[in-house]
């Protein structure tokens, strides 16, 4: 049974850092595409990082190049995200999310390509 599980967020003044994680089970890490998405209030969900299976190549939405870094450990089944430079825009609910193999790099960062996702881990950037 596939679970995905999120932990790490939490309050952060702009210009901190958080790292989150993601536990996973039921899968193998390196079969699959692993998605860490966001959703703000009355925004739609949108993709942050992806890191593609195989290869491991990352790949990042531009408002976060740079500040953040997707990663994975295998041998503890658990992939993260550190956000550094955080800014009040990155406020929102995270999601890890896993998708097939098979999706395109160009439909990454769509949420109806993942198939399972976590139940999400709340960050909020403020003074």
């Amino acid at each position: 049974q596939v679970q995905l599980v999120e932990s790490g967020g939490g309050w952060v003044q702009p210009g901190g850092s958080l790292r989150l994680s993601c536990v996973t089970s039921g899968f193998n890490l390196d079969y699959r595409n692993i998605g860490w998405f966001r959703q703000a209030p009355g925004k739609e969900r949108e993709g942050v990082s992806c890191i593609r299976s195989g290869l491991g190549t990352t790949y990042y939405t531009d408002s976060v190049k740079g500040r953040f870094i997707a990663s994975k450990d295998n041998a503890k089944n658990t992939v993260y995200l550190q956000m550094n430079s955080l800014k009040p825009e990155d406020t929102a609910v995270y999601y890890c999310a896993i998708a097939p193999a098979g999706v395109p790099v160009a439909r990454l960062f769509f949420p109806s390509e993942y198939w399972h996702w976590g139940q999400g881990t709340q960050v909020t950037v403020s003074s």
